[in-house]
C-alpha cells in the first residue's frame, strides 16, 4: 500500500513539473521550483494576464518571396486602379474639351454662314439700285 502512494505521488509531482516546463516555454517568465511546491500542496499559484503572442517574420525563404511577392501583388494593384483612375479623368477631359470645341466649330460655321447670307443680300441690293429704270448708266 505503502508502495503505491509513493508512485502516485511521484506521479502527480512529476506531471505537476511538466506542466510548470511548459509553462514556461509557453509563458517565458523566470519561475522558481518553489512555485511547485504550493501547487502540489493544494495552494492555487497566481495566473500572469494572458499574453497576446505574435509571429516574428519567418527566416524561410520561400516564406519571404511568398510576402515579397504579396506585397508587389498588392502594389501593382493599386498603382493599377491609381493609373485608370487617372486615365478615366484625361479621357473625360479631353471628350469635354472635344464637345467644346465642336460647339463653338458650328457656332462659328452658323455665324459665317449668316455673314455670307448678308453680304450677299447687301451685293444684291446694291445691283438693283445701281439698275434703276429709267436711267441709263451708258454713256
Amino acid at each position: 500500500m505503502t508502495q503505491i502512494r509513493t508512485l502516485l505521488i511521484g506521479t502527480a509531482l512529476t506531471a505537476f513539473a511538466a506542466t510548470a516546463a511548459v509553462a514556461q516555454t509557453a509563458q517565458p517568465q523566470a519561475q522558481d521550483t518553489t512555485s511547485v511546491a504550493p501547487a502540489a500542496q493544494g495552494v492555487q499559484p497566481v495566473t500572469p494576464p494572458p499574453m497576446r503572442l505574435t509571429a516574428s517574420g519567418s527566416t524561410d525563404p520561400l516564406v519571404q518571396k511568398r510576402d515579397a511577392n504579396a506585397q508587389a501583388n498588392a502594389d501593382y494593384k493599386a498603382s493599377k486602379k491609381a493609373s485608370q483612375a487617372a486615365l478615366k479623368d484625361q479621357q473625360k477631359a479631353a471628350k469635354a474639351q472635344y464637345k467644346e470645341q465642336v460647339r463653338d466649330a458650328k457656332i462659328n460655321k452658323k455665324a459665317d454662314k449668316q455673314t455670307a447670307n448678308n453680304e450677299m443680300k447687301m451685293n444684291m441690293q446694291g445691283q438693283t439700285s445701281d439698275m434703276q429704270p429709267g436711267v441709263d448708266t451708258k454713256q
